[in-house]
């Protein structure tokens, strides 16, 4: 049996070695290892990506929302309003693709076996002249 697409099996949330077992045990709290396969969860750490991409990405979509709001002649109450709503679907938006980006990122990372590197890591040599 071949290994599921990390990025698929993320979109579903699931674990990127079996394509079955959840990643979160709640929101964005990972489990500790896959329920059906025992993969470990706990060498890939995401960090701040997920909420990077996400953050950008909602940036981009909604932005141009809210530059054009306040030059649209209407009353104010109504950009208020207006203001609110899209406040509100830059939030829907961030919580609702948040755990998509984690699982995606993680799974990436332990599909690929992507580790931090270290300063011993790095070859002191490859800069000299």
């Amino acid at each position: 049996m071949s290994k599921p697409s990390p990025i698929l099996s993320g979109l579903q949330l699931k674990c990127g070695n079996c394509g079955e077992g959840k990643l979160f045990k709640s929101y964005l709290k990972l489990n500790d290892a896959c329920p059906v396969c025992g993969r470990k969860m706990d060498s890939g750490d995401t960090a701040d990506g997920p909420a990077f991409f996400v953050g950008f990405g909602v940036l981009i979509l909604t932005a141009p929302f809210i530059f054009i709001v306040p030059m649209i002649s209407m009353p104010v109450w109504i950009k208020i309003i207006t203001f609110a709503v899209l406040c509100g679907v830059v939030i829907g938006l961030i919580l609702l693709l948040l755990p998509i980006a984690k699982a995606i990122l993680l799974n990436l990372q332990l599909h690929h076996d992507a580790t931090e590197v270290k300063a011993t890591d790095v070859d002191g040599d490859a800069n000299a002249s």
